[in-house]
C-alpha cells in the first residue's frame, strides 16, 4: 500500500504570504507533464506491485492545468501500480478555476475529492490576502462544487491584515452553512523571504499578533466542533468518514511517493525507512526529471521515534502514554503535570496522551519537551 503526491508548480501569480515552490510560466505545462511521466516511468520499481490508496495533486495550483494532462498521468500510474477502486484522488483548486465545465471534467477523469482554497468568504479580507476571487465567487463555487462532489474540503485563513473577530466569525458561519464534510484552518504564517515578510519589516502592512491569531484559532475549534466536525489534526476538521486519507497516511507515517519538483517521499525498504526530496527547480526537473533528487536520508532509530512522537501528537488519536514513557530512562512527570495544568494535554482512560485544541497551539514545543533527551 502506498500514497502518491504530485507537485504541480504552476500559479497565476504568487500570493504575498506563500513560500511554496511555484512558477507562473503556464506555457510550460506540456513540457512539465512530459517530464512528470518520465520521472514516474523511471520509478517503476518503487510502484511495482503496490496498491495506491490515495493520490494528492498539490502545488502550486493544480486546477490551472488541463485535466487531460492529469488523466494521462493517472492512466500511467495505474499501469505501473494498482490504483485501488476506492482510492481517494484529491485536487487542490482555486475558486476562480472552478467553472461548472471544469468541475465536470475533473469528475470525469476520476478526481473524487476537491480541496478548495477559499481562504475567506469576506471580499475585504480576500483583497488583503491578495486573492483573485471575491466573497460572492467563493460562495457560488462551494455551492456548485457541492452538487458534483460529495467529498469537499475548504481552506480558511485567519490573521489577515486588520481582520476583526466579526469577520472571522462570518467565515466560520459561512463554512458551516454549506454542510461541508471537511474544513482546514490555518493561521497566517509570515514566512521569511515572502512579500508579506518584507512588507511587515518595512512597516507597509500590519497583521494581528500571535495572541489574536490564537484567539481566532480557538474560536474556530469551538465553532466547528459545535457544528459536528471532529478536530482530528492540528489544522483539520472533518466529519466521520471524511478525514483526508492522504494526509492521514503521511501523519501516520505510511509510505508515500512524491513526484514533481520539491516533492517529498517516505520509502520503506524492509526494516529501513528513507526520506527523499526532489530539488526545487523546474528548469532542472525539465532537463533531467529522472535525476531530480536533491537529498536522500536513511532514518536512524532516533529519527523514527522523534517523527512518531511529533506526528502522533498532531492527531486527535494521540500517542499511548506507556509507549512514550518506555522511551525514557526517567520520564519527566513534572512536565506532563504542568501541561495538564495549563490545559494543553489530557490522558484518556484508554491510556492515550492527546493534545487539546489549546495544546495544538504548542504542539511542536510539547513534543520536543516530552522526547527523551
Amino acid at each position: 500500500m502506498v500514497h502518491c503526491y504530485v507537485h504541480i508548480p504552476f500559479c497565476r501569480e504568487r500570493c504575498s504570504y506563500c513560500d511554496f515552490f511555484l512558477v507562473t510560466r503556464r506555457e510550460l505545462q506540456p513540457r512539465f507533464f512530459t517530464a512528470l511521466r518520465e520521472e514516474t516511468a523511471a520509478r517503476r520499481a518503487e510502484l511495482a506491485g503496490k496498491s495506491v490508496r490515495s493520490i494528492h495533486f498539490g502545488g502550486g495550483t493544480p486546477s490551472l492545468v488541463e485535466p487531460r494532462f492529469l488523466a494521462d498521468w493517472l492512466h500511467q500510474l495505474d499501469r505501473l501500480a494498482h490504483v485501488s477502486g476506492d482510492a481517494e484522488i484529491t485536487l487542490e483548486a482555486n475558486p476562480e478555476d472552478l467553472s461548472d465545465r471544469r468541475l465536470s471534467e475533473l469528475a470525469a477523469i476520476g478526481v473524487n475529492r476537491l480541496s478548495i482554497g477559499i481562504q475567506s468568504f469576506c471580499s475585504r479580507k480576500l483583497q488583503a490576502l491578495g486573492r483573485a476571487h471575491d466573497g460572492m465567487t467563493a460562495r457560488q463555487v462551494v455551492r456548485h462544487a457541492r452538487k458534483m462532489f460529495s467529498n469537499i474540503s475548504i481552506d480558511l485563513i485567519c490573521g489577515a491584515e486588520h481582520e476583526s473577530p466579526g469577520e472571522w466569525e462570518g467565515d466560520l458561519a459561512a463554512a458551516c452553512s454549506f454542510d461541508l464534510p471537511h474544513v482546514s484552518v490555518y493561521m497566517l504564517t509570515v514566512e521569511p523571504g515572502t512579500m508579506l515578510a518584507r512588507d511587515l519589516r518595512n512597516r507597509r502592512r500590519e497583521v494581528p499578533g500571535q495572541d489574536e491569531q490564537a484567539a481566532f484559532y480557538l474560536m474556530a475549534a469551538d465553532r466547528l466542533s459545535a457544528s459536528g466536525f471532529e478536530h482530528y489534526e492540528v489544522s483539520n476538521f472533518g466529519r466521520k468518514g471524511f478525514f483526508s486519507r492522504y494526509n492521514m497516511g503521511c501523519w501516520q507515517r505510511e509510505p508515500y511517493l512524491g513526484f514533481g519538483p520539491s516533492a517529498h517521499s517516505l520509502i520503506t525498504r524492509g526494516t529501513h525507512e528513507v526520506r527523499r526530496a526532489n530539488a526545487r527547480s523546474l528548469t532542472g526537473y525539465l532537463r533531467t526529471p529522472s535525476e531530480s533528487v536533491e537529498f536522500i536520508e536513511e532514518l536512524t532509530e532516533e529519527a523514527v521515534i522523534s517523527e512518531r512522537v511529533f506526528l502522533s501528537l498532531r492527531l486527535q488519536a494521540g500517542l499511548r502514554l506507556d509507549e512514550l514513557r518506555s522511551l525514557h530512562t526517567v520520564f519527566p512527570e513534572h512536565l506532563l503535570e504542568e501541561f495538564r495544568r495549563r490545559g494543553w494535554v489530557e490522558v484518556r482512560s484508554s491510556g492515550e496522551l492527546r493534545l487539546t485544541s489549546r495544546g495544538y497551539l504548542f504542539a511542536d514545543f510539547i513534543a520536543q519537551e516530552l522526547l527523551p533527551g
